[in-house]
């Protein structure tokens, strides 16, 4: 009995401690859940004010409310054409903003639906996605992150920036403690972003700041890099492409990875058929079935319309934001220029066409005489070390002779050392096996150009040429270049004889004159045979139409050289000009810049305007910055401009005329004027046209003086610049909605002070004739 009763106390004793430890576990729970309740509920504010105010910089800085309010992020400058055509982008990251409107439905359903199908129901958090992770977590099954659009763009705005972001001491401790830190700054900003803007600017601004890969930032330049579109106009299979690579740019990328990007967009597709958005299976099927059409073209300063004058330009720009507070590559500038988008690809086109063709005539002809073309003017043989000297002038070069000390093997090993490149050919790019010296070499035999285009009236620049590959060929030859102007320098001469009195039917004879120069003697001879002259009266007008150096060189004499300068001046030319009595004949080197615009005062009625290329500045709300109105002013009377239109339709209406040849279909109903230029060395090749509403100039040569032309003909503007101009006018009047048709010049308004019919002048007029006997000059 007594064990019976001793058992059943142990029993008891043994439920009671149960009960008790159970109580205790009890208690100990509770009160674990009332302190984290509490924790959370007064802790975490507390943690969120902290983390808000930077509390004893534990934490970082916060964007500022001003900053939520009006975030700002990188925006690229962009050059706008006369037509409304981007031309082309200054960027340090390649963004451009575009409005909630400017998005297609399908884009803008494609990214809800993907990323954040409760986007219109959260107030820039989505706690059910949380659990959802969470949830993932603890079964080891990830079913996706849990940020909201709004987080992801509050990530994209400010925590992804050192300054406002995680710059904290606790975040400095390492990979957790700042995702922590990351993370509750999207929260904060998340709210904050949603207070300030509505849903459809949070979903604008989010696309307008994601980055896209190959330095391709928002969507505006994502849909026009993959698809050459703008985003209002992307479908829902090039939606879900775009879309799927916000989860991983590289992985998922089209161009790089076309698999994976493949595999991607249709499981975005999925997304969407799931939520009903694509209604059928059917139709499911047909999109998910299709190739990704990519037309893939990367936005780079080598690409493009007018990347010459686009890099010109920059140097402007650069010095007007610096005076003005702005910064070029990340402003958001709009700069409208004077450029046609439609005349700057037919004035590229123009080159192109021709010069491949001249292009490939020029190595036959040398590859003919068995010689390189860099040789000397005066024996015309090959240059020796030509190449070796011009190795010496490049970077490559210097930065191995640091490398490894001047006169050292190793710089002749490296530079003779092939390896795989890329180069320029007018076929398309092509790989090939070529060392340092090798590429000189190759790139050497090819001929440049510049071309520019401008109303004569206005100053508008409406095309600008200035090589034939930026990619390849970097120097600009329009403003950059100066080179001997040779015969297109001559008007200069017969514009001064014109003011002084001279008529254009003025007659000298065809005879080379002998000059004294300093106590030597100047016999200058004609381009073409006879080389000293025919001995035959000719007038002015003849004699520049023909190009005669005979004739030229006694006006010279006649007029002086510095007078013939300051006429120069007078028209815009800047250049150092030697005054000189070879000046004559365009031994000074210009640039083409200077003379398309010199020209156009005689079509102008004798107004100089000087170029300009920007027409207004806007800042990226549309503000206007600055207007630009170009400069102008009267260079010489109307009625010596329009004698020297006269004379410059002589070179297309006279035999012999060097512009003669042009295509029958710019003279048909037209006025036309143009003057050749070749320099006696057959280093550089001009043409100089103008029209009654266009004024354009054309230079080819080498990128050296060194480079040589096979013969001087060969070399003659009529063959090697004029070509380029005469397809250029052609395109031009095929494309009338440009606005630069056939017509007149203008007359004076005040009429002529003298008749241009040469036929009623007497050749028995003395006064109209100069004497053989009158070759003979002093310099004095």
């Amino acid at each position: 009995m007594s064990t019976s009763n001793s058992s059943k106390r142990t029993t008891k004793r043994k439920i009671s401690d149960i009960f008790l430890l159970q109580k205790s576990w009890f208690r100990k729970t509770v009160k674990a859940v009332w302190i984290l309740f509490f924790a959370f509920i007064v802790g975490f504010p507390l943690y969120i004010l902290a983390v808000q105010s930077n509390f004893l910089g534990l934490f970082g800085e916060m964007p500022s409310l001003k900053a939520i309010e009006n975030p700002e992020n990188d925006l690229s400058s962009e050059l706008i054409s006369a037509d409304g055509v981007s031309l082309g982008k200054y960027f340090t990251l390649n963004r451009t903003q575009v409005s909630y409107d400017q998005l297609s439905p399908h884009l803008v359903n494609t990214l809800l639906y993907s990323e954040d199908h409760r986007f219109y129901d959260h107030s820039g958090m989505d706690f059910w996605a949380y659990i959802r992770v969470a949830w993932g977590l603890v079964t080891f099954n990830s079913a996706g992150g849990g940020s909201t659009i709004t987080q992801q763009l509050a990530k994209n705005l400010f925590t992804q920036n050192a300054e406002l972001g995680l710059d904290g001491s606790i975040a400095k401790l390492g990979k957790y403690p700042r995702r922590i830190v990351q993370k509750t700054k999207e929260w904060i900003i998340s709210v904050n972003l949603e207070k300030n803007f509505t849903k459809e600017e949070i979903i604008a601004m989010y696309l307008n700041t994601a980055p896209f890969g190959y330095n391709t930032y928002g969507i505006k330049v994502a849909s026009q890099t993959y698809f050459d579109k703008e985003p209002d106009s992307l479908n829902i299979q090039e939606s879900a492409v775009l879309v799927g690579m916000l989860q991983a740019i590289t992985r998922f990328n089209p161009v790089s990875n076309p698999k994976n990007s493949l595999s991607k967009r249709n499981e975005v597709l999925a997304k969407l058929y799931r939520h009903q958005y694509i209604a059928t299976r059917e139709a499911y099927d047909s999109i998910r079935n299709l190739p990704i059409e990519l037309r893939y073209k990367a936005q780079d300063h080598n690409e493009g319309l007018a990347t010459y004058f686009r890099n010109v330009l920059r140097t402007y720009l650069m010095a007007w934001c610096k005076e003005h507070g702005y910064d070029l590559w990340e402003s958001g500038l709009k700069i409208y220029t004077t450029i046609d988008s439609r005349m700057q690809k037919f004035a590229e086109d123009a080159m192109t066409e021709h010069m491949a063709k001249l292009q490939a005539e020029f190595e036959a002809q040398w590859k003919l005489r068995g010689t390189n073309p860099w040789t000397d003017p005066d024996t015309r043989q090959e240059i020796k070390g030509f190449l070796e000297k011009k190795i010496k002038t490049t970077d490559i070069y210097k930065s191995l002779v640091e490398k490894y000390g001047e006169g050292n093997d190793s710089v002749k090993i490296v530079l003779n050392t092939k390896k795989p490149m890329r180069v320029f050919s007018y076929k398309g790019e092509k790989d090939t096996l070529f060392s340092f010296m090798d590429s000189l070499r190759y790139y050497n035999w090819f001929l440049q150009s510049g071309m520019m285009s401008m109303d004569p009236e206005t100053g508008a620049i409406k095309a600008w040429v200035g090589g034939v590959s930026h990619k390849y060929f970097k120097f600009d030859h329009v403003k950059q270049g100066t080179r001997q102007a040779g015969s297109t320098f001559k008007p200069f001469v017969y514009g001064k004889a014109i003011e002084e009195g001279f008529s254009p039917c003025f007659e000298l004879y065809d005879i080379s004159p002998t000059i004294k120069v300093s106590g030597t003697t100047w016999n200058p001879k004609n381009s073409q045979e006879p080389y000293f002259g025919s001995g035959q009266k000719v007038s002015l007008r003849l004699a520049m139409a023909q190009s005669l150096n005979s004739v030229t060189a006694q006006l010279i004499a006649k007029l002086g050289p510095n007078n013939v300068v300051s006429f120069a001046r007078n028209l815009g030319i800047k250049s150092p000009l030697d005054p000189v009595m070879s000046l004559a004949l365009g031994t000074s080197d210009v640039t083409l810049y200077e003379m398309v615009a010199a020209y156009c005062s005689f079509v102008n009625q004798g107004i100089y305007v000087e170029p300009y290329y920007i027409t207004r500045i806007e800042d990226k709300n549309g503000n206007v910055l600055e207007n630009f109105v170009p400069k102008t002013k009267q260079a010489m009377d109307e009625k010596t401009a329009y004698k020297m239109v006269y004379m410059l339709q002589g070179g297309v209406e006279l035999e012999g005329g060097t512009s003669r040849g042009l295509s029958y279909v710019l003279k048909t109903d037209n006025e036309i004027g143009g003057k050749t230029g070749t320099t006696d060395d057959a280093s550089d090749g001009w043409y100089m046209g103008i029209t009654h509403n266009l004024v354009s100039g054309v230079w080819v040569g080498g990128d050296t003086r060194n480079i040589h032309f096979p013969t001087w003909s060969f070399g003659a503007g009529s063959k090697s610049a004029r070509p380029i101009w005469d397809k250029y006018m052609v395109k031009v009047y095929e494309h009338p909605e440009v606005g630069y048709g056939k017509g007149k010049f203008k007359r004076p308004a005040s009429g002529l002070d003298m008749t241009l019919d040469c036929d009623q002048y007497a050749s028995s007029d003395s006064t109209q004739v100069v004497e053989p006997t009158e070759m003979t000059f002093d310099d004095n």
